[in-house]
């Protein structure tokens, strides 16, 4: 029985759509999903990276689009202004570190 879950996408489209979860009781990945394998640089030995191996309890890929969500007018869309402080005089701080 799958267990299902609600979720917003952006990509490629704003939708809400239904996504399957791992099995919280599955006794190979205790409800994580899948299994991380660490692997290391053949050269020096010295880790490179993390392997994602998905448990049979799950179906990452497995979704639904329920309701496509309609875009915001771009007047509407929330602009992120960063490295500024909007409380400064001037929009920015004049604290250290400058």
């Amino acid at each position: 029985m799958p267990r299902l879950r609600f979720q917003r996408i952006d990509w490629p489209r704003p939708a809400l759509i239904l996504t399957d979860t791992p099995r919280p009781d599955c006794r190979d990945c205790e409800g994580d999903g899948g299994f991380p394998h660490d692997y290391g640089d053949d050269e020096t030995g010295e880790y490179a990276g993390t392997d994602w191996e998905p448990c049979t309890c799950w179906h990452e890929h497995r979704r639904w689009v329920l309701l496509i969500l309609p875009r915001l007018p771009r007047w509407l869309r929330r602009r992120h202004d960063t490295g500024r402080d909007p409380w400064a005089t001037d929009g920015y701080s004049n604290e250290p570190p400058f």
